[in-house]
């Protein structure tokens, strides 16, 4: 009995694993040379998986654990998971919104849209909050052609938007052990002071991220209830309530930036 017990928990061991990494719910997507990965980044939006985005972006910690335990480097990877599913969240609403109002995405839509009464403060987003939740991510597909990485032979590459560096040069390419992903001035950022330094400013930075993922959840439930009868009113609503929530958690991290105390110490 024990024996069959154990051959049949071996047995169940692959579909376990496969279940635990999330076996076929996402692509694997090639980023193992420069070129290779940006064309991975069009593939994942175009076929609705923003969500790998935050993972290509190359985010080092510090050899540092904080008081309860986490290191930095989980820190950071639980904002980074926050991130996809947030981008995941806004995704599966853009799609909702293009299917239920497939006429108010052309020019004519986009006039009205700058025309959102601005009698209430967070509506006055409407405008600007249709405009992005149209096609979110369509920066990313338009500009891939003029996007290009050169090879510096040293396990960096340049960024470049018609062939002139991104932000002079500020957003390289980096090769690590997952493959090529975005790097930025770390050293320059974490000398902002807003930039989360403690277990509590990433425990918030993470909390904002689940603030808007919740408020776009609930918008989207009351998009699939029919409680709005043109984009308009969808992208007043969604302004109103992720603006909101934004605001929000924006005043409580940097109150807590303000505070004196000391940084947590390898």
């Amino acid at each position: 009995m024990r024996q069959r017990l154990r051959k049949s928990i071996l047995q169940l061991l692959p579909v376990l694993a496969c279940f635990l990494a999330a076996c076929g719910d996402k692509p694997a997507y090639d980023t193992s040379t420069p070129e290779a990965m940006l064309a991975s980044l069009q593939q994942a939006i175009q076929e609705g998986h923003p969500e790998i985005i935050p993972q290509l972006i190359d985010l080092p910690a510090r050899d540092i654990t904080f008081a309860d335990g986490v290191t930095e480097a989980s820190a950071i990877g639980e904002v980074k998971g926050k991130a996809g599913d947030m981008l995941a969240q806004l995704w599966r609403i853009t799609e909702k919104l293009r299917a239920r109002y497939p006429d108010e995405f052309g020019d004519e839509a986009q006039g009205a849209f700058d025309k959102v009464d601005e009698m209430l403060p967070l509506a006055a987003y409407g405008k600007y909050t249709a405009k992005f939740l149209a096609d979110p991510f369509g920066f990313i597909s338009e500009q891939r052609e003029k996007l290009t990485a050169e090879d510096m032979g040293d396990g960096t590459a340049a960024l470049l938007y018609e062939d002139e560096p991104i932000f002079e040069g500020a957003v390289t390419l980096v090769e690590t052990d997952d493959g090529w992903k975005f790097a930025v001035p770390l050293d320059t950022m974490r000398g902002s002071e807003y930039f989360p330094d403690t277990r509590e400013e990433w425990s918030i930075l993470a909390s904002l991220l689940l603030t808007m993922e919740n408020a776009m959840i609930d918008f989207e439930d009351e998009l699939d209830a029919g409680k709005f009868k043109t984009m308009r009113a969808a992208s007043e609503r969604v302004g109103q309530t992720v603006g909101a929530s934004v605001i929000v958690q924006s005043l409580v991290y940097a109150a807590m930036k303000r505070d004196d105390s000391p940084p947590a110490t390898p």
